[in-house]
C-alpha cells in the first residue's frame, strides 16, 4: 500500500522533563522510534513510570496526549470508533434530531482521535495502556490500522487518514506474551529500575526540600527492603516517593532508618511481606551494600 502520508515538522530530540527524569538510554529510544514513525512498547516494573512515560514524552514535546487504557474485554474496534445505536433508538422515539444522520451517532475512539487530529495535519502522543490485558487477538487486530494509519467508518462511508503518524506508546506489564508479528512493527525498550543515583534525582524533583541525610538513608533502606528474599512484591519507584514524604511529615531521624523501618505500609502492600520485614534485623542488613 502505497505512503500518503506527509512528511510531519521535525521535532526536537526528547531529553526527559523536568519532573519525569529519564535514563539516557530511554530517552535514546524514545527518540528513534519518534524517528522511525513506530509504536514504541515499553515494559518494566510495576511503578517504573510506563504509564507517566506517555504524558512527558508529550509535555517534553509540547503535544497533546490521547489516552486509551485497555481492560480485559476492550477490542480493537474500541479505539477506532463507536455506533451508539442506544442513543439512534431513543432519538427515534422520543428525539427531535433526524436519525438519518447516521454521522451524528459515530463517537471516535482515542486511536480514531489521532487518526482524525493527524488528518488535519496536527500531531498527538497516543498512550495505549496495559494492552497485555485484552484478549491474545487485540494486538493483532490492531495491526492494519497501526500500520496503514487509516480506516473506514463502514456505517457512514467515511476514511479517516492520518496525514502525519501520531507518537503511540504502548505499555505491557507482561501478563501475557503479545504476537511476533505485532513485535516486530515497534520499537521496544524495557524499564529498568533505576540505580541509587537516579532514584535519588528523581526523590529530589517531586521532594527539593528534603534533607539530604534523611533522602540517603532512605535511599539505602528502601534497597534493602528491595533485597529482601521472597518478597511478592517489591517497593516501586512510586512507593518510595510517598515513603519520603512520610518520613519528611513525621520528622524521622534519618539514624533511625539504619535498624528499623517506619511505615512499612507505604512500602509493602502484601501482608506476608510486612510480617517478612517485622522479622529483619535491618541494623545487621546496613552492614551490606546494595
Amino acid at each position: 500500500m502505497p505512503d500518503n502520508r506527509t512528511a510531519a515538522p521535525p521535532l526536537p530530540h526528547w531529553r526527559g522533563t523536568p519532573r519525569y527524569i529519564a535514563a539516557d538510554d530511554l530517552c535514546a529510544t524514545v527518540n528513534v522510534a519518534v524517528a522511525l514513525g513506530r509504536p514504541l512498547l515499553v515494559k518494566g516494573e510495576p511503578g517504573t513510570g510506563k504509564t507517566l512515560l506517555a504524558e512527558a514524552i508529550a509535555q517534553g514535546l509540547g503535544l497533546e496526549l490521547l489516552t486509551w487504557h485497555v481492560k480485559s474485554t476492550t477490542r480493537a474496534q474500541d479505539g477506532l470508533y463507536l455506533y451508539d445505536t442506544v442513543a439512534r433508538l431513543n432519538d427515534s422515539r422520543f428525539g427531535d434530531r433526524d436519525v438519518r444522520d447516521i454521522a451524528q451517532y459515530i463517537v471516535l475512539g482515542p486511536l480514531g482521535q489521532a487518526f482524525e487530529r493527524a488528518q488535519n495535519g496536527e500531531r498527538v502522543v497516543l498512550l495505549i495502556d496495559e494492552i497485555d490485558k485484552a484478549d491474545l487477538e487485540f494486538p493483532n487486530d490492531l495491526l492494519h490500522e497501526l500500520d496503514a494509519m487509516r480506516f473506514v467508518v463502514a456505517e457512514t462511508g467515511r476514511t479517516i487518514a492520518a496525514a502525519v503518524r501520531p507518537i503511540v506508546v504502548i505499555t505491557s506489564n507482561a501478563e501475557k506474551e503479545l504476537p511476533d508479528a505485532f513485535l516486530r512493527r515497534c520499537v521496544f525498550h524495557y524499564i529498568e529500575f533505576p540505580d541509587e543515583a537516579l532514584l535519588g534525582q528523581i526523590c529530589r524533583v517531586h521532594h527539593p526540600q528534603v534533607d539530604d541525610k534523611l533522602l540517603a538513608a532512605a535511599l539505602r533502606q528502601f534497597l534493602r527492603v528491595r533485597s529482601l528474599p521472597e518478597l511478592r512484591k517489591k517497593p516501586s519507584t512510586s512507593e518510595l516517593i510517598d515513603w519520603v514524604a512520610g518520613l519528611r511529615l513525621a520528622g524521622i531521624d534519618p539514624d533511625k532508618l539504619e535498624s528499623a523501618l517506619p511505615f512499612a505500609g507505604v512500602l509493602l502492600k502484601q501482608e506476608r511481606d510486612t510480617q517478612r520485614a517485622a522479622k529483619v534485623d535491618f541494623a545487621k542488613l546496613a552492614q551490606r551494600r546494595f
